[in-house]
């Protein structure tokens, strides 16, 4: 038996490769061709070549449970994911419209705060964020860029429309695992891809590396680019490796870096001391620099701020950039895109209930058992309710959490999120999913992925998504339709 597609059910969900006729889509029907192709028992070798591929890669993630530290291989799917490159083209021009406003928003926070003077902006939202930095303001880095590096995550209704679910700017993470993803299907399917128009995603390192190297204080020479970890205990320190190493850069820790008498920072060799220009730092701003945030840190490096503040290095992410990287501020994206661009969102937000209003925040408490709840700062599907998947006693707590903390809070729809066939046993089953693209940002050019991680909820039914909790991931294909 293979695989019959006028046998799969969307379950009158969006599907990404079957529509509610029953039809394949047009940017899937190589893909459907070919899987229908396969036996049962072709498709359960393709699996285990897939799964071997992961383990000798390396491809791992870390999971923190009860204290201790599991290290897994990647979770992965084999049937990708297919968009056109029709609809790309316009989802790549809302997310570079959001990540422009996004940085001219950040950049007025730190520095003259129009947006709060004019009314548009809360200023006690401001005041209570958890990611603004004091130490940030009057600082300006290059081409005024906060964020370069952006993974913002889009979803589809029921209807098929994208929408933006948040904005990850403090340190986005996955991207690895994006070109990964690929790597592990070119293994698998090889001649799927001499069949197929697949927009390329490899150029990565290459584009954030240049990227990078733009940013450098001394622009006239080679740069010296490093990358700044935790250390080996990090969740995504896999991540870290694998950039750093095809990047061809310098993976270090705090300890290998200091901060000299001219307010340099220098990298520690065997030879001596080497100047660093630009850090790609994947270390939380609290844990920079012990001098101006935690004193008890042991991951910066002191004198960090100071260097960064005069101009000596660059610092990418650049630090309190996060201040926009709030579930909260998130609600407002619509508003800043409109008073800095002048400009209707191109890709809209779902819509959100803050509950630091008290009209919305009744509405949440009263129909909390429909509702998605998230806490504002937390990622990874950590401090999440899914209203209609929820228990009494779990409302009843995430009630009083929001009401001891009403800012802290906001609320969605429960969005009948988008399917991909993903394989269960041998045959496929509608699974939901998202996907995070990333943006990288110089202030002279923005370069989106084509494509992203797509992750899906492994379980059937399942919403959620996140590694951490069970989800998975698929290779994503930006597929030329038009393509001979």
């Amino acid at each position: 038996m293979k695989i019959d597609w006028k046998a799969y059910q969307t379950n009158g969900f969006f599907d990404e490769l079957i529509d509610a006729q029953g039809n394949i889509r047009t940017h899937g029907k190589q893909l459907a061709q070919f899987f229908s192709s396969l036996s049962k028992e072709e498709l359960v070798k393709a699996r285990a070549v897939a799964d071997l591929a992961i383990k000798e890669m390396g491809i791992t993630f870390t999971v923190y449970n009860e204290g201790n530290m599991i290290d897994r291989a990647w979770p992965f799917d084999i049937i990708p994911r297919t968009i056109g490159k029709k609809e790309w083209q316009t989802v790549e021009v809302g997310l570079k419209q959001r990540v422009e406003a996004l940085n001219l928003f950040i950049n007025d926070l730190y520095h003259d705060q129009k947006i709060i003077k004019d009314g548009i902006f809360p200023k006690g939202l401001l005041e209570k964020s958890v990611n603004f930095r004091s130490q940030c303001v009057g600082i300006t880095p290059p081409n005024n860029i906060w964020a370069h590096i952006c993974g913002s995550d889009l979803v589809r209704d029921g209807n098929g429309t994208m929408f933006v679910l948040e904005d990850n700017l403090r340190v986005p993470s996955g991207v690895s695992y994006m070109l990964e993803n690929r790597s592990v299907m070119k293994r698998v399917f090889p001649e799927l891809f001499e069949q197929v128009s697949i927009l390329p995603v490899d150029d990565y390192p290459s584009q954030l590396f240049d990227m990078l190297a733009a940013m450098s204080p001394r622009p006239d020479d080679k740069p010296e680019v490093v990358v700044l970890t935790p250390g080996v205990f990090n969740s995504a320190y896999f991540e870290h490796c694998y950039l750093a190493q095809e990047m061809g850069c310098e993976l270090v820790e705090g300890r290998d870096l200091v901060v000299e008498k001219d307010d340099c920072v220098y990298m520690r060799t065997i030879t001596g001391l080497q100047r660093v220009d630009v850090i790609y730092r994947r270390i939380d701003d609290l844990f920079l620099d012990p001098e101006a945030f935690l004193p008890e840190s042991q991951l910066g490096v002191p004198g960090l701020m100071r260097a960064w503040s005069k101009g000596n290095v660059a610092l990418v992410n650049a630090p309190g950039a996060g201040v926009a990287d709030d579930k909260v501020v998130y609600a407002y994206v619509p508003d800043i895109i409109k008073y800095y661009l002048d400009e209707e969102p191109k890709i809209e937000n779902v819509p959100t209930y803050k509950c630091l209003d008290p009209k919305e925040c009744d509405y949440v408490i009263k129909n909390i058992d429909k509702l998605v709840v998230k806490p504002a700062n937390e990622s990874g599907g950590y401090g999440l309710l899914i209203g209609p998947k929820s228990t009494k006693k779990e409302q009843q707590a995430t009630i009083a959490q929001i009401k001891a903390d009403p800012r802290n809070w906001v609320a969605q729809p429960t969005l009948d999120l988008s399917t991909v066939p993903t394989l269960d046993g041998t045959e496929p089953d509608g699974r939901h999913v998202d996907l995070r693209p990333f943006i990288l940002s110089s202030g002279k050019d923005t370069q989106i992925t084509t494509g992203g991680l797509t992750r899906v909820a492994m379980v059937k039914g399942s919403l959620v998504v996140n590694s951490s909790q069970g989800g998975g991931s698929k290779d994503t294909w930006i597929v030329d339709e038009e393509a001979k």
